[in-house]
């Protein structure tokens, strides 16, 4: 089957389905299914567009509250990872994975899921270390460091994906696993983007988390976007037995869903030509969920997941045959994924402008659903309970201190017991955190630019579409030219034209008045990769 994967969608999805329609009109070549590596922008409201930690000039509400409300309907099966730019308060909502819209499905925090027999996977957000050992313990309304923090990897995702022994054919992260791009044409990489060669050349670029899960799995094809560009990889893995077959990874990093940009590739992939076309559950992964259901953290406490180290009694939870088969019966053997989705919020009204709606916690249906269908615990209900918790204990203290100042005039320390979880993760550092004018973005606002209602024909405006072969194996370093000569002759290459949107700064926030206000926080590598005009220069 032909299935099309795209980069960093940046809630354009219309532009999205248009290249899909163009390719079909013009080379009779249909997907089957779409993919998108992250930053796909579920925003259905001004609400969830205070959720997103981007810049304020890319806080747009774009197209996805069209395909949410139901005024239109994706033309292909759509399964997405979430990335670092995302309505974070949206996806919170299906951490296990469901549907955002009519025929779009989110894979969760991590997931597994089938299609007509391929086994798809996928992790979401990026890894930063000083919040993976932490629970899921971010809701809405975020504060400055959660709106960040929420969409930061954590172990016990990564965890329950290596419990998987069954072999994954297309695997799915947004940020690159670290040192993959030892195994493609680096030095092309780094003629395109220079400001990658530190971390290069000292290992640091990517993912260690994403990298510990390819090792792991050595899925066929692994998909990832994020550093905007191009990039082509082919690991061999070593074996670890006489007995197991050698295995390879095909890897394929996106561009941006931006003009001249080639961010949509098409592949051919084996299938069971017996399967249905229903989207699936993976019985193993299942499985792993309903055995990992213990290890479930809902606070910002760093742990460690088990491991044979001498202190855990358990540390496999790898499922055997025996509780996959439990689950096929569970379900009488119908897998189908139901089409169970359901609006959650206030669809977005470009004639009625919500400026100040205040973004909520919700508990989604499916959620309930799927929980009490595998016994598993809903983990914003967690969340919720964890918080009233914080609350009365919160309540108690507040009394017993000020019992102790009427006795002795002054108040203990304040209890440990903190009832505003989202406080307690850092800032990190290493992420766009101001706009253009080097203050804070402000949550309490955001700028609304929806796309036109009537969009232009973006198919005067398309280059040559060619689809990629099979194979996807590229040179060493001592052929630097030739990988990526391959890739343009095998690539999916589209312009499209992007309406220039309206820039109003958000407001700032107070907290940054001492002398700091103009100095940016802002990597250099981050600036050069959301700075499009500059990148486009330089390339």
């Amino acid at each position: 089957m032909k299935v099309a994967v795209a980069g960093c969608c940046h809630g354009a999805l219309d532009k999205m389905y248009e290249t899909l329609e163009l390719l079909q009109r013009r080379h009779n070549v249909r997907p089957d299914l779409l993919l998108c590596c992250g930053d796909f922008q579920a925003v259905r409201n001004e609400a969830d567009l205070r959720c997103m930690a981007v810049p304020a000039k890319y806080r747009h509400m774009q197209t996805f509250y069209r395909y949410y409300s139901g005024e239109k309907k994706a033309p292909v099966l759509t399964v997405f990872i979430g990335g670092n730019h995302e309505a974070s308060n949206h996806l919170q909502e299906l951490p296990y994975g469901g549907w955002v819209a009519p025929n779009i499905y989110y894979l969760g925090y991590a997931g597994v899921v089938r299609f007509r027999g391929v086994r798809i996977g996928g992790i979401s957000g990026i890894f930063k270390s000083h919040d993976y050992r932490k629970g899921h313990f971010e809701c809405p309304p975020y504060n400055q460091q959660t709106v960040r923090s929420a969409y930061h990897v954590r172990n016990i995702e990564v965890f329950k994906l290596k419990q998987l022994k069954r072999p994954i054919d297309i695997f799915m992260s947004h940020d690159w696993p670290r040192s993959i791009y030892h195994y493609g044409n680096k030095n092309q990489l780094l003629k395109m983007k220079s400001f990658f060669r530190q971390e290069v050349e000292s290992n640091t670029l990517g993912s260690p988390a994403a990298s510990e899960l390819l090792q792991h799995l050595k899925p066929t094809y692994w998909f990832s976007a994020h550093l905007h560009v191009k990039f082509a990889a082919f690991m061999q893995h070593q074996t670890t037995s006489k007995e197991e077959l050698p295995k390879a990874t095909k890897f394929l990093a996106l561009d941006k869903c931006l003009p001249h940009r080639d961010f949509l590739q098409i592949i051919d992939v084996e299938h069971d030509p017996s399967a249905g076309d229903s989207l699936e559950y993976d019985a193993e992964w299942i499985a792993v969920l309903k055995a990992t259901n213990s290890l479930i953290n809902v606070t910002p406490t760093s742990w460690n997941m088990p491991e044979n180290n001498g202190l855990h009694a358990k540390w496999d939870y790898s499922v055997t045959e025996e509780a996959i088969k439990e689950v096929l019966e569970e379900l009488n053997h119908n897998l189908k994924i139901p089409c169970n989705f359901t609006l959650t919020a206030a669809c977005y009204d470009p004639s009625k402008p919500q400026k100040k709606v205040e973004p909520v916690h919700t508990i989604n249906p499916q959620t309930t659903e799927f929980c009490a269908q595998f016994g598993l615990t809903d983990i914003n209900d967690r969340i919720q309970q964890v918080k009233e918790e914080g609350s009365v204990r919160g309540e108690h203290e507040e009394e017993e201190e000020e019992e102790e100042m009427d006795s002795t005039g002054s108040a203990e320390e304040p209890s440990e017991y903190n009832t505003d979880n989202s406080g307690l993760s850092s800032i990190n550092p290493d992420e766009i955190m101001l706009d253009e004018e080097g203050g804070d973005e402000d949550l309490s606002t955001c700028s609304v630019d929806p796309s036109p209602d009537h969009p232009p024909d973006f198919s005067a405006s398309f280059s040559d579409i060619r689809i990629m072969p099979d194979s996807m194996a590229v040179s060493s370093d001592d052929a630097m030219d030739s990988t990526n000569e391959e890739l343009e002759k095998s690539g999916v290459s589209k312009q499209v034209e992007e309406k220039s949107l309206n820039e109003r700064p958000l407001k700032r926030i107070g907290g940054n008045e001492n002398g700091n206000s103009g100095i940016k926080k802002i990597k250099r590598r981050n600036q050069a990769i959301y700075a499009a005009e500059e990148e486009d220069k330089t390339e």
